[in-house]
């Protein structure tokens, strides 16, 4: 068994797949935009998990993405080659951080938010 797809509740799916794709450099995987379906996919890994960018269109859903993102939260980790290089990609982008990557016995990260209703941590071993 193995993970095929996760989601992310988003304020705006559409809004979403232009920046996870044209900011971060997910591929899209499926866009149907009359229906608010869009899912990236990591170019690195082809056949790998699918991102869903989920309207968070319902109570529940919208209640937990602002509890998570009030509390300074990510609501999802990436993997990255190396953490520094990659933030200092997303800055000259204009992707805000909330702070300087870090580093503890986990390896070294950084937040970012993604101007869809999340924080997002990258993170490198």
């Amino acid at each position: 068994m193995r993970i095929k797809m996760c989601g992310i509740h988003v304020i705006d799916p559409a809004a979403a797949f232009d920046f996870y794709t044209k900011t971060l450099g997910f591929e899209e995987l499926l866009a149907v935009p009359e229906h608010l379906l869009y899912i990236v996919r990591s170019p690195e890994d082809p056949d790998g998990v699918g991102l869903l960018l989920e309207p968070s269109d319902n109570p529940i859903a919208t209640a937990y993405r602002e509890g998570v993102y009030g509390l300074g939260l990510p609501s999802i980790v990436f993997g990255v080659p190396d953490v520094r290089a990659e933030y200092e990609r997303l800055i000259g982008l204009g992707v805000r951080f909330t702070g300087e990557p870090t580093s503890d016995p986990s390896g070294v990260s950084a937040v970012f938010d993604d101007t869809c209703g999340n924080l997002v941590q990258i993170h490198q071993d």
